[in-house]
C-alpha cells in the first residue's frame, strides 16, 4: 500500500506594520524591505496598509503627493512583485483618477498585485472617514476623497478568495457580509487607525468581522509617529474563522505572519452554518 506523504503547507501570509510620513522614497524603501523579508520567509501574499505610500502633513502635501495607477511609484511595487514572485495588497494607495483634472479629489485605492505585477483587482474605499471626537480626533477624508461606487468581486490567490476593503469600511458590516457572500474566505482592513479609535475598537472590531462572516481577517497597520500631528495606533493582526487572534505585530515597523487553514475554515462554517440560518424574508439580502 503507498505511503502517505508529507501533510500538505499551509500558505503563508505576511502582515505589514509600517509608519509612513510623508517621505515617498523613505516609505518605499521601508515597504520593499518588509516585502522581499517576507518573500524570503516563503509567504505567498504580503499585505501593506492604508497609506503605505505616504501619509501626508496635511491636504494641499496629500494632494500633490498622489499618483496614478500608471505612475512610477506603481510600477516600482509592479517590479517587486515579479522579483519577489509574491502577490501584494497594497492597502490604501493615494490615487489620480481620471477625473482628477476636473475633481481635484482623489481616491483612496487597496490595490492588489498578482506575482507577474499585473493588476489583479482595484477597490476604491466606499466609506469616508468623516470623525470628530472633541479635543481627541479630526479627520475628513471626504474633504479631499471622492467615495468609490462599487464593491470589488473577491480575487483568487493562493491563499483563498480575497475580499478587499480599507480601515473605516470596517464599521460596517454590510460590506463583509457582501464579500462573503460572493464567496470570500479571507477579508483585508488595511488601516491606519488613531490611537483613540484604535484602542477602543480596532481588535472587537476585527473579531466581529471574522466571526459573524467566518473568514479570516487580515489588517495591516500603520503605527507610531507619521508626523508631528497624527499618531497610528499599530497592532497589525490575523483573526482565524472562529475569533482566535492568531498573529499580531508588536509595537514599531515589522511582519507577523499566519498560516491560512481553508479546511478549518469550511469546518467552521459546517459546524456553524449561519450563512444558511439568515432570514433574507425578514430583513433583506446584503
Amino acid at each position: 500500500r503507498a505511503m502517505a506523504g508529507p501533510p500538505a503547507l499551509k500558505p503563508l501570509v505576511a502582515v505589514g506594520q509600517v509608519t509612513s510620513t510623508p517621505d515617498k522614497e523613505l516609505n518605499f524603501a521601508a515597504c520593499a524591505g518588509l516585502v522581499r523579508e517576507a518573500a524570503r520567509r516563503g509567504a505567498c501574499l504580503v499585505f501593506l496598509p492604508e497609506g503605505f505610500d505616504y501619509i501626508g502633513s496635511d491636504t494641499a502635501q496629500t494632494l500633490s503627493l498622489a499618483e496614478g495607477l500608471d505612475g512610477d511609484l506603481m510600477g516600482r511595487y509592479a517590479e517587486l512583485a515579479r522579483d519577489c514572485g509574491v502577490w501584494l495588497s497594497l492597502g490604501g494607495f493615494h490615487e489620480r483618477g481620471r477625473d482628477w483634472p476636473t475633481t481635484q479629489r482623489i481616491y483612496n485605492c487597496h490595490v492588489l498585485l498578482d506575482p507577474a505585477g499585473r493588476l489583479a483587482a482595484a477597490y476604491r474605499k466606499t466609506h469616508l472617514c468623516d470623525v470628530e471626537l472633541e479635543g481627541r480626533v479630526s479627520m475628513k477624508e471626504s474633504g479631499f476623497t471622492n467615495p468609490g461606487t462599487e464593491i470589488v468581486a473577491p480575487v483568487s490567490t493562493p491563499a483563498g478568495k480575497l475580499g478587499l476593503s480599507i480601515c473605516y469600511d470596517l464599521r460596517f458590516p454590510e460590506i463583509s457580509l457582501a464579500l462573503r457572500r460572493a464567496g470570500a474566505e479571507i477579508l483585508t482592513y488595511p488601516s491606519a487607525f488613531t490611537f483613540p479609535t484604535g484602542s477602543a475598537h480596532w481588535e472587537v472590531l476585527l473579531r466581529a468581522r471574522a466571526i459573524e462572516s467566518q473568514c479570516y481577517v487580515v489588517a495591516a497597520a500603520q503605527t507610531g509617529k507619521n508626523h508631528e500631528r497624527r499618531t497610528s495606533y499599530g497592532h497589525a493582526l490575523v483573526v482565524d474563522p472562529w475569533g482566535a487572534v492568531v498573529a499580531q505585530c508588536h509595537e514599531g515597523p515589522g511582519l507577523c505572519y499566519a498560516e491560512i487553514d481553508l479546511d478549518y475554515l469550511h469546518r467552521v462554517r459546517r459546524e456553524i452554518p449561519v450563512h444558511g440560518h439568515r432570514r433574507p424574508d425578514l430583513y433583506g439580502t446584503v
